[in-house]
This record gives structure tokens, sequence and C-alpha cells, in this order.
């Protein structure tokens, strides 16, 4: 990747690019950013790009919301990470960088997401800790029609007649990701018509949450391409399954021999100290995680979805899921699966925030309730309350409230990001609610 400014320009130059994107991701995880042309690339990667602040404040109807105290006053830059730089494959004569949000007197602002994930790896490096990380979204591939989405296979889940029908655009999308150097682990159709998943290998925090960013961009950029939609709402459509965005991560030591998630019965004292920081937590934490008004509809008892505040070895039915690991390569794949994630977050967020509370889990030594082997909904209330399993929040407004009263999550994320994310998000939760559910659900395809 690009180290200094001389090496981006002669890659964008060698690449025959005419428009470099300064790409940032908003507080309702909505990507957005302002273009340079090259010839004015140079001084905009020394300088930035002006950006003002109260975008930061906008909501994911595109509603400004000035409680936040940030409007049409103030201003911060959009500062390259070079070695983010990317020439975009489905985009002619494009490519893009990843920014962080700087302040004119060049510190980090406050609203800067990147920053914030970066405090975290700071923290848990001081422990010790190196995470790697992985987004693992699903999605839906489908025409789009005036009569509405037309998916583009009707096939069972891992069936090969639904590989074969979606071959071009899955083939399409693995190159370009590929050239972006990207690179791709497993691929299959899932269970709902038109539903896919294809999960990218694991890289360093920061990496891995930019990773999904670059995701986002390369599987909307590519299905335009070919006349396709691609959505990653949640829950795009009622009566169909919804689209996870489960996240895996391991920790290791400082040489990168030593995973400390493991031992040799399982997990170590790390790992279960770990998982019980993200169950303490996590209540407030879906806030982050599942944050649209959207989430909740695929957050069901049910639907492997993790509805509730559990964990469990291979129980697709838990918010914590610890995968089986790989023969001969034990030490190297376990891992913890974060089930109740999806593709409305914003990644630099929901990684800060989960890489939070697992370490405060480490540092109190708390330990979680038993590992539960069976679908939490079929437990009784007394059995579930003595295990330590209660549903999750089943709407984003009480998921806020429950962030609201989060002391660790609100240091974590800062005074100025908490308000105006709480501020945000509440407002999209009156918004959805003052109209019908084809308008919540229009627009979450639109947006994700």
């Amino acid at each position: 990747m690009p180290a200094t400014i001389d090496d981006v320009l002669d890659l964008a130059l060698t690449a025959s690019t005419r428009l470099v994107r300064f790409l940032y991701c908003d507080t309702s995880s909505i990507i957005r950013g302002k273009t340079t042309h090259i010839d004015r690339l140079k001084e905009r990667l020394e300088s930035g790009i002006g950006l003002v602040k109260g975008q930061m404040s906008m909501n994911l109807l595109d509603q400004l919301q000035i409680d936040t105290g940030y409007g049409a006053i103030g201003e911060v830059r959009l500062v390259p990470d070079l070695s983010t730089f990317a020439v975009l494959p489905y985009a002619p004569q494009c490519a893009a960088v990843i920014c962080d949000l700087i302040e004119l007197a060049r510190e980090p602002w406050a609203l800067c997401p990147r920053t914030i994930l970066k405090r975290q790896i700071a923290r848990a490096e001081g422990l010790g800790a190196h995470f790697q990380a992985a987004f693992e979204p699903e999605f839906m591939l489908g025409w789009p029609e005036s009569t509405g989405f037309v998916p583009i296979d009707e096939g069972l889940c891992f069936s090969t007649e639904s590989m074969n029908r979606g071959a071009r655009f899955i083939m399409g999308f693995i190159y370009a990701l590929e050239r972006q150097g990207i690179e791709v682990e497993q691929y299959y159709p899932e269970l709902g018509p038109g539903q896919h998943e294809l999960s990218i290998r694991h890289a360093p925090a920061l990496k891995a949450a930019d990773r999904h960013v670059w995701y986002r961009e390369t599987l909307r950029g590519v299905s335009f391409e070919q006349g396709l939609d691609a959505i990653l709402a949640p829950k795009p459509f009622v009566e169909q399954p919804g689209n996870g965005c489960h996240l895996h991560l391991s920790a290791w030591n400082q040489t990168g021999n030593s995973n400390l998630l493991r031992s040799d019965d399982g997990l170590s004292d790390f790992g279960r100290h770990f998982v019980a920081g993200l169950l303490a937590h996590l209540p407030a934490l879906v806030a982050i995680t599942c944050p649209s008004v959207n989430s909740y509809r695929r957050l069901q008892p049910r639907a492997w979805s993790s509805a509730y505040v559990c964990w469990g070895y291979e129980n697709r039915e838990a918010a914590v899921r610890v995968p089986s690991v790989y023969w001969g390569k034990e030490t190297e794949s376990t891992n913890l699966e974060v089930k109740c994630v999806d593709s409305s977050c914003n990644p630099y967020l929901a990684l800060a925030a989960v890489i939070a509370c697992g370490l405060d889990g480490v540092e109190r030594k708390l330990e979680p309730s038993a590992a539960l082997d069976c679908d939490p909904s079929s437990l009784s209330e007394d059995k579930a309350r003595t295990l330590g399993v209660r549903r999750l929040p089943t709407s984003l407004k009480e998921a806020l409230a429950e962030l609201e009263n989060d002391s660790l999550l609100s240091e974590v994320l800062g005074d100025a990001m908490m308000k105006t994310f709480i501020i945000v998000k509440s407002s999209e939760q009156a918004a959805f609610a003052a109209k019908d559910v084809d308008f919540e659900l229009t627009q979450h395809r639109n947006k994700f």
C-alpha cells in the first residue's frame, strides 16, 4: 500500500486516475466524502479537504440535528490515511482514500470514528493485546424493477443453483476486492431469495474496519456496474431473512505468536473474561453494533440473529459464539464471533465498543455465565434468569436508553460523540415512528 504522497501520486497517475474521493463514515454509518481532481491531488493530500461539522449531525434521512451543537458553523479537515489509497475497479478513472476528521488546530476531532477506534487499539496494546478482526456481511442481490426488487435467484441455502445464478456478479466482486488488496475467505448463497455471503480475511483492527468500508463501497459499485442492486440492510423485507454482519475477532500477544483467547481446553482466562465483558455491556452495546430502527426487525428469537444475552460454543442463537477451530490450525483459528452486528453500524465505532467492553471484562476479571448449549428462547423465565439469559432490547429506543446508562461506553465514545450519537439516532427513531413500515424498509434498502 502507498506510504508517501509521492507513492499515491505515482499510483494514481499510473492508473490514469482523474478523480479521487476522500471518504469518511458518518454517525449513521453512511459512507460520504468529497472528491478532488487529480490536478489538485498533491495539495489536498497535504492539506486535506474542508468539511462542515454539521455533516456528522445528519441522520439517515439527511435531517440536520442542530441540538448536537454542530451545524453550519465550524469546519474540520478530511485528512487522508495514505495507506488506504485504492484505485476503484468499478468506477472508471476514479480512486479513493479513507480519511480521519481533524480539527483546524491539527488535533483529531472528538467526532472522528477512526480516532475513537485508535484509542481502544492503544488501550489494548497497553494491556499487551493486539486484535485481529473481520466483519462478515450478508447481502441480497437482485434487479431493480418498477415493480420492486427481483432477487437474482430463488435457490436454497448453499445451493449450487444459486451459486451459478450469482456467479457473474460474485466473480466481478471478488476481482474488484482483490484489486484493492482484500483477500477473500469464503462464499456461499444464504437462506433468503437472492441472499449471499462473502467473507474476507481478517486484519489488524483499524484495517479491518477500513476493509468493511471498502467492502460496502465495492459491493454496491460492482452491483451498479452490472445493473443490479446489492442490499446490506438488516431487514430489507419483512417476510424474508435479515442480513447480519457478524464480527469475528481474536487477540494476540505483542510478537503475534500467541493467541490470547486460546488454552488447551478451549478458551483461556483472557477469553472467558473478554466474553464476560461483552455480555455485561451487551444491552447497551447493541445500540452501536445494531444502530438502526431496521436492526430490531432482524434481532428476533429463533432467527439465528442472536436476540439474547448469552454465549456458547457453536451456538448460532447466542449473541457471542465460540466457533469450532480448524484441524491443525487450532491456535490461528480460535476466535470469538459477535453475532448481534449488522451493516447499519459504523464499523469503527462498533469495533471500538466491542474491544472496550471485552477489555473491561479482562481488567475486572469478570466470569461469564455458563456456556449455553440450547436455544435461549426455549428456556422458561426462571431457568433463563438462573442462567443469566435475558432478551436484548427490542427497539432502537430501548437500546439507546441502555447506552445512555452505560458509563464505560460513554467514556469510549466521549462526551461529544455520545451526545451526537444519541441525538442523531433518537431522531431516526422518531422519524420512522411517524411513517409506515414500507417507508422504513425502502429507506434502509436505499441506504445500505
